[in-house]
């Protein structure tokens, strides 16, 4: 396992209290138009309070990626190549505000 997925591992798994993993947690989907979103529920966690503007570049239809927090929830989303990069922005986040 990547350090990426590895760190956001360990931090979902400490937000697990026996409640908020049943109603929150990290959700990763592919889009109608081949790409990639990636949702990270904050409620209820030390990050739930926080807020980003939005973050959007776009090269051309086929690179670019937007992250923002919306309703309490990191949300990343790109093309068919950024899995990887919104993971990284996510675990970024997490640390800058942990």
């Amino acid at each position: 396992m990547s350090n990426t997925l590895q760190e956001i591992s360990e931090w979902y798994h400490a937000q697990c209290d026996g409640d908020w993993e049943h109603e929150y947690g990290i959700k990763i989907e592919t889009t109608a138009n081949g790409g990639w979103l990636v949702r990270c529920d904050l409620e209820f966690t030390e990050l739930g309070h926080l807020e980003l503007p939005i973050i959007e570049k776009r090269k051309n239809d086929d690179d670019w990626s937007t992250i923002k927090i919306m309703n309490k929830q990191f949300i990343g989303s790109g093309d068919f190549q950024k899995l990887e990069f919104l993971l990284s922005e996510l675990l970024k986040f997490i640390k800058l505000n942990s």
